[in-house]
């Protein structure tokens, strides 16, 4: 069901079984896959390509003009996959120079008034609590949750399967599995309930657990606590992750200087 009462620019492409309300406002070079609801008040800016089966609630604006002061009017995108909520009042803008784009992944969960920059990159399967705000330049990996009004700052990383709390200001990158909060953030141990959620046992979990107490809780450099990580623990995917993600940051890590 479309709606004669939406703005639909002749150039945009709409799958089969797409619903548009009444008074959404649809731009060119707009691609809307099969099986998408669009609600009303919804604008989806030149530049936006949606999969499959998203629901994009009344007030959100996709493709937004980034604020960024470098941006110059290039020809940028949004690119957003399979399956996702995206609830009311959202902005996702798009990228700032052509050869960037803001990305979303599949089974996200996007609540009101979440604000994602340009040039974001967020996994599969994320939920973006309340009021989220996210900077230009971040990245998000699966599994990622963020609590109420989180506000992460430019060019952070989370990793997978991490939660921060809710009202946490993140300025450096969150490892993989763990729970953040505080003022200033600090490690609170790991995210049991995802990491079981994907499968990974109790064992592999105590695992994870003592490679972040090296990390943490040792009073040694973090050059030297991923060395002890990689001596004194046995082996494994999620641990190999782990140091190969504290080893790319250029910000730090939460709590570690």
């Amino acid at each position: 069901m479309i709606s004669d009462k939406a703005v639909i620019s002749p150039n945009a492409k709409i799958g089969s079984g797409v619903t548009i309300y009444p008074f959404a406002y649809i731009e060119d070079d707009v691609v809307i896959g099969d099986g998408c609801v669009i609600y009303p008040f919804v604008s989806l800016m030149q530049g936006t390509t949606l999969g499959k089966d998203n629901k994009v609630h009344q007030g959100t604006v996709i493709g937004a003009v980034p604020q960024d002061f470098n941006f110059r009017g290039d020809v940028t995108r949004v690119e957003i996959g399979d399956g996702n909520i995206i609830r009311e009042n959202v902005v996702i803008n798009r990228a700032t120079q052509s050869d960037g784009v803001t990305k979303i992944g599949n089974g996200n969960f996007i609540m009101e008034g979440v604000h994602i920059s340009h040039d974001a990159k967020v996994g599969n399967e994320c939920v973006l609590g309340y009021g989220t705000k996210i900077a230009g330049d971040t990245e998000f990996q699966s599994g990622v949750i963020l609590s109420s009004n989180v506000i992460v700052n430019p060019k952070v990383r989370v990793g997978k399967a991490a939660m921060v709390s809710s009202g946490c200001r993140i300025s450096r990158d969150v490892p993989p599995c763990i729970v953040v909060s505080g003022s200033p953030v600090k490690y609170c141990g790991l995210n049991t309930h995802v990491l079981t959620k994907y499968g990974v046992d109790e064992k592999v979990q105590k695992h994870i657990a003592n490679a972040y107490r090296l990390i943490f809780h040792g009073q040694t450099s973090l050059h030297d606590a991923l060395a002890q990580v990689e001596e004194q623990v046995p082996d494994g995917e999620e641990v190999r992750n782990i140091i190969a993600f504290i080893r790319d940051t250029t910000l730090g890590i939460i709590n570690k200087m």
